[in-house]
């Protein structure tokens, strides 16, 4: 394909992920109806659709609408291209400019250059504070690649040889001990045997941090309540001799779960939610509960355009009602951990709040948060005691 010819492709997925279909489906379904389409002919047009769908405010003010096309138009104008070299209607490039395309649009402002919902910005500027615009700039670019090194069966430098030996450079990242950033080679990271091998996992570096923040020690019984995917349960089995375990509401999200922690050479034990309380109470309980994805907006862009004033507040009453249910589940003297991969107070220090408010027997013993423009994903996490233990 050519160069345009992957940007015309970008312009048609675009328009269906504007209609509401989710951009992975929508790039699945062409890949299955494009089989000329190369593998560097698919990797670029996931890049064109998903740094459009980042910037979609913007590129659809500077592309003069909110359509593929414009976004395509927005995205060339923002870089500087010649647009009319792009879309010149011959082969399968875009067709040629019209009249009133040819004439640039007033350059956007505010939250709209920002790419934040207006309705957003006013808590998003007040919980980020001076940070509030870069935090909004890095969300318009594409996130890095963390590694999680498994210590528990090799040291980080180890890890760097092995997956340098396969044409993958990385260096350390200082948010976590166990971090590693792929600056050359991400996309070998599935076929490389130290990932196949569960030598390193695909893990951001905040999240990583937010289990080196739990007090975590050899003999522990650990749940992981929110689990989903398993990241934070496998990085908790690695840290610590503790007879972890893994619940979601949802089990389907921890089908690979199992699979994963025998690659990890991890223990990790899935409960459904009736099992709960027979196992219960734990020494330690993590909720990395539902929210908004702030924090993480750059993995997934269209959770940015998808969050309603509405879809927030339902969000936030799931978050202290999983706080509750967490709490009834942590031993008497046990510690209640509290994440999420948002950058808003009313999610973070203010649910915590709202929670020791409400239940004053528990007190904060720490909380710390890491924001996009740091290098990392958004992350909140609050370690809770019960006050009369301390």
């Amino acid at each position: 394909m050519t160069p345009a010819a992957r940007l015309q492709a970008a312009i048609e997925i675009l328009d269906q992920v504007l209609a509401g279909e989710p951009a992975e489906k929508a790039l699945t379904s062409w890949g299955r109806r494009s089989r000329f389409a190369g593998s560097k002919d698919r990797a670029a047009v996931r890049d064109h659709v998903f740094d459009a769908v980042r910037c979609l405010r913007s590129h659809a003010a500077l592309g003069g609408s909110r359509s593929g096309r414009g976004l395509i138009l927005g995205a060339l104008r923002e870089a500087g291209q010649d647009l009319g070299e792009v879309f010149t209607g011959q082969g399968h490039a875009p067709a040629p400019l019209t009249d009133a395309e040819r004439v640039p649009p007033p350059a956007p402002s505010g939250p709209e250059a920002l790419d934040i919902p207006d309705w957003l910005w006013p808590e998003f500027s007040a919980s980020l504070g001076d940070q509030a615009e870069a935090a909004a700039l890095a969300l318009r670019s594409r996130a890095p690649v963390h590694l999680r090194v498994n210590t528990a069966r090799i040291t980080v430098e180890r890890a760097q040889e092995a997956l340098a030996a396969e044409g993958i450079a990385a260096r350390p990242h200082p948010a976590a001990s166990t971090a590693l950033e792929v600056t050359d080679g991400a996309r070998k990271l599935r076929n490389a045997r130290a990932y196949q091998d569960g030598l390193v996992e695909l893990q951001d570096a905040a999240s990583q941090a937010v289990t080196e923040r739990l007090p975590l020690q050899d003999g522990m019984t650990v749940l992981d309540y929110c689990a989903g995917g398993g990241g934070k349960t496998l990085a908790m089995a690695a840290r610590a001799k503790i007879q972890c375990f893994a619940h979601d509401a949802d089990p389907k999200r921890m089908k690979d779960l199992p699979e994963r922690a025998a690659r990890a050479g991890a223990d990790a034990t899935l409960l459904s939610t009736p099992d709960l309380a027979r196992k219960g109470p734990f020494d330690l309980v993590l909720c990395d509960v539902p929210c908004s994805g702030s924090g993480s907006w750059r993995r997934a862009p269209e959770g940015k355009w998808r969050l309603t004033p509405d879809g927030l507040a339902d969000l936030q009453r799931i978050q202290a009602e999983i706080l509750r249910k967490a709490a009834a589940l942590t031993a008497a003297d046990g510690v209640l951990a509290y994440a999420t991969c948002s950058m808003l107070d009313g999610e973070n220090s203010g649910q915590v709040q709202r929670f020791i408010s409400e239940n004053p027997d528990w007190t904060l013993a720490e909380q710390r948060g890491w924001q996009v423009q740091d290098g990392t994903d958004g992350f909140f996490v609050a370690v809770l005691t019960r006050a009369n233990t301390r």
